[in-house]
């Protein structure tokens, strides 16, 4: 079999997979109001020949869903909805993690209901979003959260794990990457607070331990996962001279809490990996547990991470759209179809769940 390790089932003390690729997390933007749609429930279940299902960017709270039609998980319907989803995705035993979310600053209040963005500091993101009018608006600008309101934000984590546990999701996979809150608070860029939540390594990086801390409490290490991007430009978030240091304290704090991934996010624009490969080296001296890969890999580079040990999962976005039996033409070695941009994050059923099956 050409494709061995992708396909080879993961196995471990704490999780089995059927095979080693995943559903990378996307926002396809299908929800109504933050409720999940039907259609939802057919393209999960049309992708379940994944070993791991990770879900659209879920928001944790009304203010937290950056684009329009982004799913939540804070309301008794929301709840529901997710639910139907949950209970596909387990009855062709598949596994399914919900990616929780809140955007801080990107966005638009016209987006969030007219509430305030949020941030760790009162520092807007000068581009442009989609807003309900089908308009283009610059973003607006965010109210820097309190010291006090911090575990307020913190407790919505917490408060989005424990109903997605209620739900039966297999685990949680906390967002910290693409610019969004948490990532807000670890980039000096975009975080300019001068009390513990600012400042060192140790106090940018506080916001995501304690949100970690807080949802491992509930949901436990071993169905807990994070999404990271380090070095990435994205948002306004630039480059900053501690920014390895800063990425290796976290991957240090993660081992300690001994969580069961971490997730990386690269970002291949022009070719050019956003993750260098001695910093995933780095990554998987200093974390013991299970690492994903995700962001522009072919079939066959993620077999080539795979067998290099860099990685135990990989994850893939596009191919998942227009394949939503991946797992089998990868199996069959048949041809990859191909996906159309123009209605990645809108346009209904089509473009959505209506990719053919060769299998």
């Amino acid at each position: 079999m050409k494709y061995k390790k992708l396909l080879t089932p993961l196995v471990t003390e704490v999780i089995s997979l059927r095979n080693r690729v995943a559903m990378a997390p996307m926002n396809r933007r299908r929800a109504t109001n933050g409720i999940p749609s039907i259609s939802m429930v057919t393209y999960y279940k049309q992708r379940i020949g994944a070993g791991l299902i990770i879900t659209d960017n879920t928001a944790i709270s009304s203010n937290g869903g950056a684009y329009l039609n982004t799913p939540g998980i804070y309301t008794e319907e929301q709840k529901q909805a997710w639910k139907k989803i949950v209970d596909a995705v387990h009855a062709e035993g598949g596994k399914i993690f919900v990616q929780l979310v809140h955007s801080g600053r990107v966005g638009h209040s016209a987006i969030q209901k007219n509430e305030p963005l949020i941030a760790p500091s009162a520092i807007k993101v000068n581009e442009k979003i989609r807003t309900p009018d089908n308009s283009y608006q610059m973003m607006t600008e965010p109210i820097a959260i309190t010291t006090d309101d911090i575990p307020l934000w913190i407790d919505a984590f917490k408060q989005a794990t424990e109903n997605a546990m209620e739900l039966g999701f297999d685990g949680v996979e906390i967002h910290a990457a693409h610019g969004f809150l948490i990532d807000q608070f670890i980039n000096p860029h975009s975080n300019a607070r001068s009390d513990k939540y600012g400042g060192s390594i140790e106090n940018r990086s506080r916001f995501l331990i304690e949100v970690m801390q807080a949802v491992v409490s509930v949901s436990g290490k071993n169905k807990t996962g994070i999404r990271l991007s380090p070095f990435r430009e994205i948002y306004g978030l630039k480059p900053y001279p501690e920014e390895l240091a800063t990425h290796r304290y976290i991957m240090d704090e993660l081992q300690k809490m001994d969580i069961l991934y971490v997730h990386f996010s690269n970002d291949s624009t022009g070719g050019k990996q956003s993750i260098p490969i001695n910093y995933l080296r780095d990554a998987r001296k200093r974390f013991n547990n299970l690492i994903i890969v995700g962001g522009g890999f072919t079939v066959e580079t993620a077999e080539e991470v795979l067998q290099s040990a860099l990685a135990d999962v990989v994850a893939f976005g596009k191919l998942y759209i227009s394949n939503p039996d991946l797992v089998n033409r990868i199996k069959y070695n048949a041809p990859l179809a191909k996906w159309n941009e123009e209605t990645f994050y809108h346009g209904g059923d089509e473009g959505y769940i209506d990719y053919p099956k060769l299998f």
